[in-house]
């Protein structure tokens, strides 16, 4: 009888394990949304240095459009918000250092980032544009694009689709150059996202750039959480949702870029 009382033995230990395993899943999984509710306070990651989106204004607060999608999540969470500003580069790697409990910098929603990190909903989409000067009747298309100057720098998304697209790459640091190189005549055009050109058209909207074409695929972002605070993840989704639907939303696009950039 004691191989029988073995086999019964193992099982009733093995099922142990099993419950407990679930227990301590379901505990980690609601660990974070308690403890932020616990001690009243959202902590995230952000750079401060990516206008509109995260920056300092003249006063030297720190604003943008991600700034107050986060500070709204907070509130519809009941807590108050702590911001936590770093580097890009360091930013992610602070989140799994457990520094803050979220990264709201326009973190782009990738399949690599996925399989590591939870994502919430997409609450902003930007597309990639081709600029030009006003009236430039030679570039209407992205495929117009060969054999002609393109000002981009040449990390960026953005570039690659220029160089795919047979265009002569100008290299430059930032979306702001690239656009006083389209003006200036040094370059033709640069592909750049839909996003910085509202809200660079905002700021100056008696500058002679326009849009010449746009990519029908939209790069959209999330805010990133680690993974198993699911917990979490379903309430700042809830929060994204409230903030569209009582339409704060619609206010803070218009605001920041006077279009809708959900889509």
């Amino acid at each position: 009888m004691s191989w029988l009382k073995s086999i019964v033995t193992v099982g009733v230990l093995q099922s142990a394990v099993l419950v407990s395993g679930l227990v301590t899943g379901q505990a980690i999984a609601g660990e974070a949304l308690d403890r932020i509710k616990t001690e009243g306070v959202l902590k995230i990651g952000t750079e401060g240095t990516y206008a509109p989106f995260t920056f300092h204004d003249k006063d030297g607060k720190l604003v943008g459009f991600d700034v107050e999608i986060g500070q709204e999540i907070a509130k519809r969470l009941g807590v108050e918000v702590k911001f936590l500003e770093g580097k890009w580069d360091g930013l992610i790697a602070g989140l799994d250092a457990k520094r803050y409990d979220a990264v709201i910098n326009q973190v782009g929603i990738t399949p690599e980032r996925q399989k590591k990190y939870n994502f919430s909903e997409p609450y902003i989409a930007s597309k990639a544009v081709l600029i030009v000067k006003t009236g430039n009747a030679d570039i209407k298309s992205f495929d117009d694009l060969k054999g002609r100057k393109s000002a981009q720098s040449l990390s960026s998304n953005y570039g690659k689709i220029a160089r795919e697209h047979g265009a002569e790459i100008i290299a430059n640091d930032g979306f702001d150059q690239s656009v006083q190189l389209v003006l200036s005549g040094r370059a033709e055009a640069t592909v750049n996202a839909s996003l910085s050109f509202l809200d660079f058209k905002k700021q100056k909207p008696d500058v002679p750039l326009e849009i010449a074409a746009e990519l029908e695929n939209a790069d959209q972002s999330g805010v990133l959480l680690r993974k198993g605070e699911e917990d979490l993840l379903t309430e700042i989704n809830k929060a994204l949702e409230q903030i569209k639907t009582d339409g704060t939303y619609s206010k803070l696009s218009e605001k920041y870029f006077g279009a809708d950039v959900s889509k």
